[in-house]
């Protein structure tokens, strides 16, 4: 039995071996020593879960900014700490008012979600409500972010209580111009020479500022953050969505809250890995902390992880944000593939394959048409990294990460490099 045991240990090892060196044939040839891929810094880690062994390494022990391949550790947080359901709001109510303390939920009052649990409450309620002010050591933005970008759509402020996502959305038609919510100042100007419309955020207020050729007659919706404030300013926002007085707790002494329950996790999850949403991503941080602690701190929910159920991490990254908007964010393809392996142990291959786009949907609608891979992509100047699962014409489940940093290609030349070298492996094995 110990002879047959032997053998068939050798028999895997030899395939194995087979396997890398094929790999590593095609990455030489057709990847790493090629355009547009020669001069960059790449890393790349193949793992096999069913038999424990990696297929190919190649400088996967190095450290890469990683993008937003950094959503796949927010991924895991959320998945471990939030349950079946996001937490909607902390509340508490007596015979005549009712207190209520934001968790970090970017649902409330986004238009991805007709669900709105916490809204109900306070619209039904006939009680005097009061805004409990929530811990939040987070700052608006994160480590690293780049300050000029506080008008992009992919940057909204981080906030207790979101509302709108934290955006306001310019819409134009014709010669007609509006926003939703319409809490602000819009100035809608006409320029023939521009070719769409333009849209831009006064860079300490809330003025917004929209463009638009009047020959140009397609509609068009444009989603700019806006300047959220501290809690007078939240509750001036809350005030004017519900059409109610709204006060402001000072000390709520042992009350005892209850935790209210807002949308399905998953629903949060799937588009924060098929259109990579940064604002989704951050607030699942801020959401695991305020239920962990009551208390939001994406700094300290990084530190409880790393020195919990990521300490056996291969490599300790450097991880400072939800959405990898920083490149202060380090971590190696092997640190992608250990956690990734641990999701795809924890949780049904079913529920994973839903939340990570595969080929034709999501970030990869342009990649991957055989849908063999279910994986997260990561674009930042001179950054490509797409890291997940990758099932193989044998039906072989491999955990794979692809990182690329200081390339000086297109974005589209790197990812079509990075799609043939894996193509490859889907075919023959």
């Amino acid at each position: 039995m110990r002879f047959l045991l032997l053998l068939s240990a050798i028999g895997l090892s030899l395939q194995v071996s087979a396997q890398t060196a094929a790999i590593s044939k095609w990455a030489n040839h057709s990847l790493l020593h090629e355009k547009p891929l020669e001069q960059a810094h790449v890393g790349i880690s193949i793992y096999e879960p069913a038999t424990q062994k990696y297929w190919y390494q190649y400088q996967d022990d190095k450290f890469f900014t990683p993008a937003s391949n950094t959503k796949i550790f927010s991924l895991f947080t959320g998945m471990k700490l939030l349950g079946d359901s996001l937490p909607a709001a902390r509340y508490y109510e007596n015979d005549t008012a009712i207190f209520v303390k934001g968790v970090a939920d970017p649902s409330f009052l986004h238009p991805d979600y007709t669900f709105q649990p916490l809204l109900q409450l306070l619209q039904q309620t006939g009680k005097s409500i009061y805004l409990v002010p929530a811990v939040n050591l987070n700052k608006r933005y994160g480590p690293g972010w780049s300050w000029s970008d506080y008008a992009d759509d992919y940057q909204p402020e981080l906030t207790e209580w979101p509302m709108y996502g934290n955006v306001i959305r310019l819409y134009h038609h014709g010669d007609t111009s509006h926003m939703i919510p319409a809490l602000y100042d819009l100035e809608a100007t006409a320029d023939r020479t521009i070719s769409k419309v333009s849209t831009d955020r006064d860079e300490r207020n809330n003025l917004f500022f929209l463009k638009y050729n009047p020959d140009y007659k397609e509609a068009s919706l444009t989603e700019v953050p806006f300047i959220t404030g501290a809690e007078q300013q939240l509750r001036e926002r809350l005030q004017d969505t519900l059409h109610k007085r709204i006060g402001l707790a000072v000390n709520t002494g042992n009350l005892v809250f209850k935790l209210l329950k807002s949308i399905p996790a998953d629903s949060l999850f799937r588009p924060m890995m098929h259109r990579s949403d940064n604002f989704f991503a951050e607030q699942t941080l801020m959401m695991a902390s305020a239920a962990m602690w009551d208390t939001i701190s994406s700094k300290k929910m990084i530190n409880w992880l790393l020195e919990g159920d990521l300490k056996a991490l291969p490599h300790p990254p450097q991880w400072v944000d939800g959405s990898g908007l920083s490149r202060y964010n380090l971590f190696t393809p092997r640190d992608f593939v250990s956690v990734l392996t641990m999701l795809y142990q924890q949780y049904p291959q079913e529920r994973l394959w839903e939340i990570f786009p595969t080929g034709g949907k999501g970030t990869l609608r342009n990649y991957y048409q055989q849908q063999f891979v279910h994986a997260k992509t990561g674009t930042l100047s001179g950054v490509v990294a797409l890291s997940g699962y990758l099932v193989t014409k044998k039906n072989k489940t491999l955990v794979f990460s692809v990182l690329v940093n200081n390339h000086q290609d297109t974005t589209t030349n790197v990812r079509r490099a990075v799609e043939r070298f894996l193509t490859m492996v889907w075919k023959d094995y």
